[in-house]
């Protein structure tokens, strides 16, 4: 499994991750088994997968205290963990939160959660309306220094808030929505990342099954389902969406695997593309997840594939 580097700190981690929001994410997804969860990241890592990506929002904390009753049996060293933050509720509601004493106090109880001495990647998970977006990393700076944690990121920031946060050089990696059917990112803030030395890493990168070759054009769902009311599984978006996936079958039955795997090796062959960290719901679904690393698409390939998304 490749090996990357996260922007200019010395973190190295596998290119293929594990995203953790169905671990202890209760607030996020019903009907989760915590077993599951644990069963999920014990096999990721036992995989090969060194990267677990979560945040207090996923169970406001409960998946960082799974995965710290998992990696405890693991060295320290071969899990890197990402962590975020942003969301506050001390008021009673929730609100956007990236005051620097709110930053380093949830960094504080995440060690605690994760039973760590340190993180490897802390995010602000979201930008919030009042304070200053380097002020804010200048925070993260001073928890670097302190040793915990050892890389810095930023999540749903636009452009011109990446430029902020990033004033001082600080910032390592950037996490925003990015798929093969949602590119927006492509046109502006790649070319800055790349002249910036800043990694990204995209979120959603299955669109919720849609892009895992489940579904197909005569795929229906129910009334009360609902992915009946959301534009992506209905109407001319749904058809045209299929209509690309299917044109990844061939590329599939090609490679003796299936669209999820030619999907995700697309985007570890991606430039632009640091990491991938697709989630999983039971430990049944991470050999599909790691099989994607052994895929090797041709640059005809990767280009076919690029164009059929691109024209949507």
């Amino acid at each position: 499994m490749d090996r990357i580097k996260v922007g200019k700190s010395q973190v190295e981690t596998t290119s293929l991750g594990l995203g953790t929001n169905k671990v202890g994410g209760h607030n996020l997804f019903p009907n989760l088994s915590e077993s599951d969860g644990l069963e999920t990241v014990r096999a990721a890592l036992e995989s090969g997968i060194q990267l677990l990506d979560t945040a207090f929002m996923y169970g406001k904390g409960r998946s960082e205290e799974l995965i710290g009753e998992v990696i405890a049996d693991f060295p320290r060293d071969q899990v890197i963990i990402a962590d975020k933050a942003a969301h506050d509720f001390s008021s009673g509601e929730m609100v956007l939160n990236n005051e620097p004493q709110f930053l380093k106090k949830s960094v504080d109880d995440a060690l605690q959660r994760l039973k760590t001495d340190y993180i490897d990647i802390f995010y602000i998970h979201f930008p919030d309306e009042k304070t200053p977006k380097s002020e804010a990393v200048g925070a993260l700076q001073e928890l670097r220094e302190a040793g915990k944690i050892r890389a810095i990121g930023i999540s749903n920031f636009t452009l011109e808030q990446v430029k902020e946060a990033n004033r001082d050089g600080y910032v390592d990696v950037v996490e925003n929505y990015y798929s093969l059917i949602h590119r927006d990112e492509e046109e502006k803030l790649f070319p800055y990342l790349r002249d910036a030395h800043i990694s990204f890493v995209p979120y959603f990168p299955l669109e919720s099954g849609l892009l895992t070759g489940k579904y197909t054009k005569d795929s229906t769902f129910a009334e009360n389902d609902p992915r009946s009311k959301n534009e992506k599984f209905t109407g001319k978006s749904f058809q045209s969406t299929m209509e690309a996936v299917d044109t990844l079958r061939p590329i599939a039955r090609r490679h003796h695997v299936d669209v999820l795997q030619i999907v995700l090796a697309w985007y570890l062959a991606n430039p632009d593309l640091t990491a991938v960290i697709p989630g999983a719901r039971n430990a049944g679904q991470v050999p599909g997840i790691v099989q994607s690393s052994e895929v090797n698409l041709s640059k005809d390939e990767y280009d076919l594939i690029d164009r059929n998304f691109l024209a949507l």
